[in-house]
């Protein structure tokens, strides 16, 4: 089994079909798109594919040491032109070609006007011990 983290974008990611920002959709259409969110975990969870899920606030800094002794630095609020990560799901996977598969369906939930976002999800698979950061 591989592991796939799969995140979800506020902004950062080429634009989806429903380019709707979830700050102008109806309360109906949010939850909605959380209730697809949690049936798409529940389904992993039955397949045995789920490991983990979280949404992200907006809100965020960055920060850094500024060397010992010194108080940490920071960045932030995020700049509009940042990119900035809506939130994340790991899944468990037997192949590559699988977690394209949920990734595309994970696509598909419910946005404005409860069309299909079809939004850009990144992929990205884990490093185990066994692989390398060529591969």
């Amino acid at each position: 089994m591989m592991k796939y983290l799969m995140l979800k974008h506020y902004r950062g990611a080429p634009a989806s079909v429903n380019n709707v920002p979830m700050d102008q959709w109806t309360p109906a259409e949010i939850t909605a798109h959380v209730q697809y969110m949690e049936d798409f975990a529940a389904k992993l969870v039955g397949t045995g594919e789920y490991v983990d899920h979280q949404a992200l606030s907006p809100q965020g800094t960055f920060v850094r040491s500024d060397g010992e002794g010194r108080a940490p630095l920071t960045d932030g609020p995020f700049a509009e032109t940042k990119d900035l990560i809506a939130g994340w799901m790991i899944i468990d996977v037997e192949t590559y070609e699988r977690a394209l598969e949920l990734a595309a369906e994970l696509s598909e939930a419910p946005g404005a006007g409860g069309r299909p976002i079809r939004e850009w999800l990144e992929l990205r698979p884990f490093l185990s011990a066994t692989c390398t950061m060529t591969e």
